[in-house]
């Protein structure tokens, strides 16, 4: 897909255009720094084309296209079809336009151990203030603004992972090496998960034994701001957030206020995929 824009897009989707005649989409998100998400407008203009019958989306998340829309559209098609092309592997399958036969596919999985260590990068930096040496050594100011009492050993931290779904439970697994000992919540418990991982009933529960809190869970309605003001100031103060998932998953005025008032430590690193772009002025933020 080379349009250069959304608009461009929709007209070359129309007879005699470029996309004349495809019957399926490879969608990347950086795809979307064009023509947007696959909204309403997006979905409806597939499924005119009459050709289009499958939508592989190249990610876990798909909290880009308008599952609703898609889940108006009826029927679903189910995955022997994509099978029986000997395309796809067994995964998630959303039901698109059923009228026309169109699903669409993710690739749940694929990004677990990525997305796992990264987390396990950024619990290990914060607590251990990695990222304050490096910028201090980049400014040839060394150890001079740095505290070795601000700095702690990862043995025997908690750390809460809310959603012990694949990324969530690899986290775990790297973290147990130290040990570190591991609560977590989903919205149910976990059959087949370690006996060392302690289920806690609330998202509340999870950020009170929390010293570092990693979120793993997807962005639908139920889970915006599913940690908020309440859970935030039910952490101990100086506790750590690192959050690899979706920003809104994360109540962002309420954090900004957290680490403004050094509820959550602000002299350290917190990952949030942000929906919005921020400069905070009273702490650092790595996106």
């Amino acid at each position: 897909m080379d349009s250069k824009n959304r608009a461009d897009f929709l007209a070359e989707l129309k007879p005699g255009g470029k996309y004349d005649g495809i019957v399926g989409i490879y969608r990347h998100n950086v795809s979307a720094d064009r023509i947007g998400v696959f909204d309403k407008d997006i979905i409806n203009a597939l499924a005119e084309t009459g050709t289009v019958k499958w939508i592989a989306h190249n990610g876990a998340g798909y909290d880009q296209i308008d599952v609703l829309q898609c889940l108006s559209k009826g029927k679903f098609t189910s995955i022997s079809f994509l099978s029986s092309i000997k395309i796809l592997s067994p995964s998630t399958l959303l039901p698109l336009t059923c009228d026309l036969g169109i699903s669409v596919s993710n690739t749940p999985g694929a990004v677990d151990d990525a997305t796992a260590t990264t987390a396990l990068y950024l619990v290990i930096s914060c607590l251990r203030e990695y990222s304050w040496a490096e910028q201090s050594l980049r400014n040839g100011t060394w150890k001079t603004p740095l505290s070795s009492g601000r700095t702690h050993d990862v043995t025997g931290r908690t750390l809460g992972v809310l959603g012990l779904g694949g990324i969530g439970l690899r986290l775990a697994h790297l973290v147990h090496a130290f040990p570190m000992r591991v609560v977590y919540y989903s919205r149910k418990k976990v059959v087949d998960a370690p006996e060392w991982c302690k289920y806690v009933d609330s998202v509340e529960e999870l950020c009170r034994e929390s010293d570092v809190l990693s979120v793993h869970v997807p962005l639908r309605d139920d889970t915006v701001h599913l940690v908020g003001e309440k859970e935030i100031r039910a952490m101990k103060k100086g506790s750590i957030i690192v959050n690899t998932a979706r920003g809104k998953v994360i109540d962002e005025e309420a954090m900004i206020r957290a680490l403004e008032d050094g509820h959550v430590r602000r002299d350290l690193i917190l990952l949030s995929l942000l929906s919005e772009v921020r400069v905070l002025s009273s702490c650092r933020l790595l996106v």
